[in-house]
């Protein structure tokens, strides 16, 4: 059985984010899920700050979530994908990445973080990528994916210290699941070295076995499915 009673996943009709809802559920954790795609109460939209709003105030009519995990990403859309030089920098597409990957994130926290419990251990996450990590860019490209998943993770930082002030067991954590076989990463997975695609629900328990493990003192921090943490 899992530590955990109540989970919140944010992006549960992706292929990362139902895995996760599914082990937790397989678990024994009660599991409410929101997703873009949904409609009726599990309709969220990370771009739409009312649609949060609506979706707290569902789950605060409710027992308080102890986890919450926010599962969602933008990678491309369409014709649109990662930049490869700076002449492709778009205004609209960089905007739309910070909205999804960063600013989207950030207001769920917003809203959600309230309504976890003031005591007692809670964790917070948000999937977020290697590539975010300014220190470990050798590569180049991907501008706005880059800068939006740096922006996370000093969301995710700047969270972490607010929160610890309302309840100092709290765990408020950003997630790299690796490269996992999903729409999200279909277009790039000819580069990926051999055994290093992962099926959703594998990347799933990896990561729940991560959230498992965290204590308080890793809060603020970027994790690797293995458990190891990526510098900035």
């Amino acid at each position: 059985m899992s530590e955990w009673k109540q989970a919140v996943v944010i992006g549960a009709s992706g292929g990362i984010g139902g895995a996760i809802a599914d082990a937790l559920e397989d678990e024994g954790v009660a599991v409410t899920r929101f997703a873009r795609s949904m409609t009726g109460d599990a309709h969220l939209d990370l771009e739409n700050e009312a649609s949060i709003v609506a979706a707290a105030a569902r789950i605060a009519k409710g027992p308080a979530p102890d986890l919450v995990i926010v599962a969602t990403g933008l990678l491309h859309d369409g014709e649109r994908g990662p930049e490869k030089a700076i002449d492709q920098l778009d205004p609209a597409w960089l905007a739309r990445n910070f909205a999804v990957n960063a600013i989207g994130p950030a207001l769920v926290a917003k809203h959600l973080l309230p309504i976890m419990p003031r005591t007692g251990k809670t964790l917070f996450a948000a999937l977020s990528a290697r590539v975010g990590s300014i220190s470990d860019n050798r590569m180049g490209g991907w501008y706005g994916y880059r800068a939006s998943k740096a922006a996370l993770n000093q969301f995710i930082r700047t969270l972490a210290v607010e929160h610890k002030r309302r309840n100092d067991r709290s765990i408020i954590v950003a997630l790299h699941p690796g490269t996992v076989d999903t729409a999200l990463s279909k277009p790039f997975q000819g580069n990926v070295r051999p055994g290093g695609l992962f099926a959703p629900d594998r990347a799933a328990v990896q990561l729940l076995d991560v959230i498992d493990g965290l204590k308080a003192p890793d809060s603020g921090k970027l994790f690797d499915w293995e458990g190891k943490e990526v510098q900035p």
